[in-house]
Parts: structure tokens; sequence; C-alpha cells
């Protein structure tokens, strides 16, 4: 029987299997300590959004979210040049 000769195919498979899972362990420690991260940052936008709609978009900061508000596919479309 011949010895089939796909090792380094194998081989590179597992290298770059390796390497993936290495950059995701440098992820997780990286953020590691703050297991609520995502929430976190979720919660701040949030709240800045919230002031923004209470000062009706107009202090500094906010035009952002008055650009993503203020448009025909939102249904939320106010004209400002009339």
């Amino acid at each position: 029987m011949r010895e089939p000769h796909n090792y380094a195919k194998v081989g590179y498979s597992m290298i770059v299997v390796a390497a993936s899972l290495a950059a995701i362990g440098l992820i997780a420690l990286a953020i590691g300590s703050d297991v609520l991260f995502a929430d976190n940052m979720q919660r701040e936008n949030t709240a800045h959004f919230n002031e923004c709609k209470e000062n009706d978009f107009k202090t500094d900061g906010c035009e952002k979210y008055w650009d993503r508000i203020n448009n025909k596919a939102s249904g939320i479309y106010v004209d400002l040049e009339k």
C-alpha cells in the first residue's frame, strides 16, 4: 500500500486554525477583564441618544443621530429648507 502524500495540506490547515484560535484568545484577553464591554458601550450610546432627543437634537454631538432619523426611509422626515 502506498503512502498518501497529503500531510502538507492537512498541516497548513491546522496552522490556519491554530492562528485563528490564537487571535480569538488574544481578543478575549484584551476585553476579558470587562465582561460587560458591549453592554456598557450600548448603554452609553443609548443615554447619549436620549439626551439628544430631549434637546431636540440641537446640541453639539447630536448631528449624527439627527441625520440618521431625519430621512424619508425612517418616516420621520422634516424638511429644514422650508
